[in-house]
């Protein structure tokens, strides 16, 4: 009987696997929000945020988990960002270190700023992560867009993230 239960949940873990690294998210070119928030940690999601600012599908700009080391002249210099729109519209977030952190520093500064939808930029592998972490920050009436940077997620990384995500998951049923 342990056995069978054994098997079943070994296969339901494999199947949900299969889901999670075939079915990966994918970008969400065009519409509009009132904000995009980018969570760093790999490439290609600054740029793609910039992206969304300069095709006017957000308005403003929180990039989440930015070294402490990192001075505003130096992100825009890296970024070739023009001094008038750092001013206007970018965000810089130093008080995340991991995805849960993200989470509550962008509820937070959508909190302040009064924002009713945001796009979520981050990788595909990291999509629902991230989207399970904000939304238990957020309230129900903030819209969501998910739109994921395209990545070539090794093996190891898929199986990381895939049971992070489901051990996150267990401890928010759990109430943890």
């Amino acid at each position: 009987m342990i056995r069978r239960i054994l098997s079943l949940v070994v296969l339901i873990w494999l199947m949900g696997f299969v889901w999670f690294a075939v079915a990966l998210p994918g970008p969400h070119d065009g519409g509009r929000s009132d904000a995009v928030v980018v969570l760093t940690g790999g490439g290609g999601r600054i740029g793609r945020g910039f992206e969304a600012l300069r095709k006017g599908w957000a308005g403003r700009m929180l990039v989440s988990g930015v070294d402490r080391e990192v001075r505003p002249g130096e992100f825009a210099a890296e970024y070739k960002v023009p001094p008038a729109l750092m001013a206007c519209c970018v965000t810089l977030g130093f008080q995340s270190v991991d995805t849960r952190s993200n989470a509550r520093e962008t509820a937070q500064w959508i909190a302040r700023n009064h924002i009713r939808s945001v796009r979520l930029v981050t990788t595909d592998w990291h999509m629902r992560r991230a989207v399970l972490e904000l939304r238990a920050q957020l309230p129900g009436h903030v819209e969501l867009i998910r739109d994921a940077v395209p990545s070539q997620p090794s093996l190891r990384t898929l199986l990381r993230e895939y049971n992070k995500l489901l051990a996150r998951a267990i401890a928010r049923l759990a109430g943890w």
